[in-house]
């Protein structure tokens, strides 16, 4: 297990989940979020600032045919349930290109599943092929590790939350209304999949206590550790890319100073 970075219970990994989350000690995670590759990078285009670009990311996020590809989401899903606690909870994004093998796995694991969330987007760029529906959606599955575990949820502190579908005051919905990540959340660099700091403030805030252990095995550009400092818990990610690693260390610093 190759620690990367390590200061005040912020850990970043380097290398494969797969190698990495076993080595993790069982039963000592709250709450996982997990960015997994969505199998997009298929030679294809898309639309962004509104300019054609390709929809390639990297090798990472080539499908590898359908039965490596749930493979890999079974593995590394069965490891999220192992070091779960038996409280704990799991929140794994996606889209239809990967989202329907994650439930799958979840419920073969024996994951129950909470809510599914949609994540709207108001700012979705336009589908360019005009063949299908313009995407303007992604899919959020939170999930306990059993039906019988009684998980945490900050119910009265997403009631204050407000957005165009989900009133102050009133429960939250299960519709969410965030824009895609604004450009001075790409200060110090960017990634290809890079999620909104609003998004992973209330999936925090909503599972999880202060001083509790957040881990993403996808860890990206740091989004969801940078929230977990924010709201005083501890963290660790994992990533293969150090590029990406080194962006969430430049987040971090400068969320600090």
């Amino acid at each position: 297990m190759t620690i990367y970075f390590n200061e005040k219970n912020f850990t970043l990994m380097h290398g494969d989940c797969l190698e990495i989350l076993p080595k993790i000690e069982p039963g000592s995670i709250t709450t996982i979020f997990a960015d997994p590759p969505y199998n997009l990078s298929n030679g294809g285009i898309t639309c962004k600032a509104g300019r054609m670009v390709s929809v390639n990311k990297g090798d990472w996020d080539k499908s590898q045919g359908f039965e490596k590809d749930y493979q890999f989401t079974y593995n590394w899903i069965k490891e999220c349930h192992r070091v779960l606690k038996p409280n704990g909870t799991i929140w794994i994004s996606g889209t239809m290109h990967n989202i329907y093998q994650v439930g799958y796995a979840l419920q073969s694991l024996g994951f129950h599943i909470i809510n599914e969330i949609v994540w709207y987007k108001p700012n979705a760029p336009p589908n360019l092929a005009c063949k299908c529906f313009a995407h303007s959606h992604e899919t959020l599955i939170w999930a306990k590790k059993g039906k019988a575990e009684k998980h945490h949820f900050n119910y009265s502190l997403m009631k204050e939350w407000m957005d165009k579908f989900s009133p102050s005051g009133r429960q939250m919905r299960s519709l969410w209304n965030i824009p895609l990540t604004p450009q001075n959340e790409k200060n110090n660099g960017k990634h290809p999949t890079q999620k909104p700091i609003e998004l992973l403030q209330r999936i925090i805030s909503a599972s999880s206590k202060k001083g509790d252990l957040i881990l993403d095995p996808f860890n990206g550009s740091g989004t969801t550790g940078i929230v977990a400092r924010h709201l005083s818990r501890q963290y660790v990610g994992i990533d293969k890319e150090k590029e990406f690693l080194d962006l969430t260390i430049r987040r971090l610093k400068e969320f600090t100073e």
